[in-house]
């Protein structure tokens, strides 16, 4: 992933990480935590997780090549929740410093984010490659706006929406675009966000872990949650192309 100009024709993101509520079922993105999945989370190092590994490995192909979040249910509510994130992130990725950005939408920079729910809550989750497509339709030169770097702070220009290599990746820091995009063009952006169908309003338990790549899946802010952030070795966005500097 390399190249980070705006692609010279914007075109329609499909596949699994153009997803729309309207069109999923719990079954897309539930991923249910047998007993023994469970047990094995906590086992003692060393010990072999013959059913969580291939758990796990379904759940980092999910998160990055598709819908871009996962939901782990079924672990007990009173465990340990620092240790419970502890033991998903060793055998997930490589664990980097929590850095969350301004606004109502979980901005970390990582390529998988964990959320341990405490209490009961509700989480609103979008497809930045459905919004994406619903700009296109809407607003194409306010799209285009927001496929262009645009300043940041620190020296740093990130825009909304790239292309790197193939690969499609987003960024969303709402308060970071009201000082940099001209206001017709974030209008857009909140039209086509407010689609209808189009947001996922996802009910969690205490005890659910909810697995997100944010570059794929906006998730809202809510509170009462434990998260930690993640690197992914060799298949990082956050390795080069348009959101490198983010993993400076």
């Amino acid at each position: 992933m390399t190249d980070t100009n705006p692609p010279r024709r914007i075109a329609p993101q499909s596949g699994p990480q153009s997803w729309t509520a309207d069109a999923l079922s719990p079954a897309d993105w539930m991923v249910p935590v047998g007993a023994e999945a469970a047990a094995e989370i906590l086992a003692s190092p060393g010990a072999g997780r013959p059913v969580l590994d291939p758990l796990l490995s379904r759940v980092v192909e999910r998160l990055t090549h598709g819908q871009g979040f996962a939901l782990l249910r079924g672990l007990p509510a009173q465990q340990d929740t620092q240790a419970v994130l502890a033991a998903l992130g060793d055998r997930l990725g490589h664990r980097v410093r929590m850095q969350l950005g301004e606004g109502d939408i979980l901005t970390v920079p990582a390529d998988i984010l964990l959320l341990l729910c405490r209490e009961s809550a509700s989480m609103t989750l979008y497809s930045a490659a459905a919004v994406h497509n619903a700009l296109l339709k809407a607003d194409r030169a306010a799209l285009e706006v927001l496929y262009r770097p645009l300043p940041y702070g620190e020296d740093r220009d990130i825009p909304v929406f790239a292309v790197s290599g193939g690969v499609f990746s987003a960024w969303l820091d709402r308060a970071a675009l009201a000082r940099a995009v001209p206001p017709a063009a974030l209008a857009a952006l909140e039209a086509a966000m407010a689609a209808p169908g189009l947001a996922l309003s996802l009910p969690l338990r205490p005890g659910d872990v909810l697995c997100v790549n944010p570059f794929l899946v906006w998730a809202s802010r809510v509170p009462g949650l434990e998260m930690l952030a993640l690197r992914v070795p060799g298949d990082s966005r956050l390795s080069e192309g348009a959101f490198a500097m983010l993993g400076e």
